[in-house]
């Protein structure tokens, strides 16, 4: 019954989001915390869709999102195997450097990134949102890419170096195969916790050319200011595709997470 609570409460601002979307803007000074619109305005996605320039803003996101994801996931399998397999001096400490980026908030670098950004002329790109979306994600890929790697038999691959595989044959014909739940687990959280990011997006990008779909409500927001039924709309449609990866997901989310944590 308490979770229950738990989960009614913890969806409640998504319920009352979509409730208020389909309704008029008059009806939204109603009394209440939910309404009852008189008549449902599939209009509303349709000016959101339309003015927002909704499918712009989405191929960006998915574009850089989709980038993000492939490099967090081929780097943290090579890191980790480099860190947890291969027998070199500093192993240990450039593993402790890397998952130390967990503790460093992403926003925390704002400023010295975009002097830095600036000075190599790669503001207003692609670049300027994919290198620290992946750097920031790459911690967290690493310490569960680790403990998979550590579960795994050490028999397997000196059964391959016996039978003159190389050591990209081996990382990427062998050992990733067997990652994955943890391959799912870093794809799907890389996803999500970029796919809303909007400070760094909105301080490095200035022509619309590679915004994202969070900018897709800022702009709505000024040019219809007084329409707050189709605002509604535009954060709707803006939080659509994530909801519907964690539902979809989430099931690999949670196995993921568990099986490393019991394997590292």
């Amino acid at each position: 019954c308490l979770l229950i609570i738990v989960a009614v409460i913890q969806l409640f601002p998504l319920i009352w989001l979509i409730d208020f979307s389909f309704a008029s803007s008059n009806e939204l000074f109603t009394n209440g915390l939910l309404i009852i619109p008189k008549k449902i305005r599939w209009d509303n996605y349709v000016t959101a869709f339309v003015d927002g320039n909704f499918l712009h803003y989405l191929k960006n996101s998915f574009l850089i999102n989709v980038l993000a994801v492939i490099l967090v996931v081929v780097i943290s399998i090579m890191a980790g195997y480099a860190c947890q397999r291969m027998k070199w001096k500093m192993s240990n400490l450039v593993k402790t450097i890397l998952l130390l980026g967990m503790m460093i908030p992403i926003h925390a670098t704002l400023l010295p990134n975009y002097k830095i950004y600036n000075s190599l002329g790669i503001t207003d790109t692609i670049w300027a949102l994919l290198i620290p979306y992946v750097a920031f994600s790459l911690p967290q890929g690493l310490f569960l890419m680790t403990g998979f790697i550590e579960a795994i038999p050490k028999e397997l691959e000196e059964a391959a170096v016996v039978d003159g595989c190389g050591i990209y044959r081996i990382v990427f014909q062998i050992i990733t195969p067997m990652l994955k739940p943890s391959i799912a687990t870093v794809a799907i959280m890389t996803f999500l916790n970029n796919w809303n990011e909007f400070m760094m997006a909105s301080t490095y990008l200035s022509s619309p050319k590679w915004k994202t779909l969070p900018f897709s409500i800022l702009e709505f927001t000024g040019e219809h200011s007084s329409n707050y039924a189709v605002q509604f709309a535009v954060m709707a449609l803006t939080a659509a595709p994530a909801v519907i990866v964690y539902i979809a997901l989430n099931k690999h989310i949670t196995k993921g997470v568990a099986m490393g944590a019991v394997k590292g």
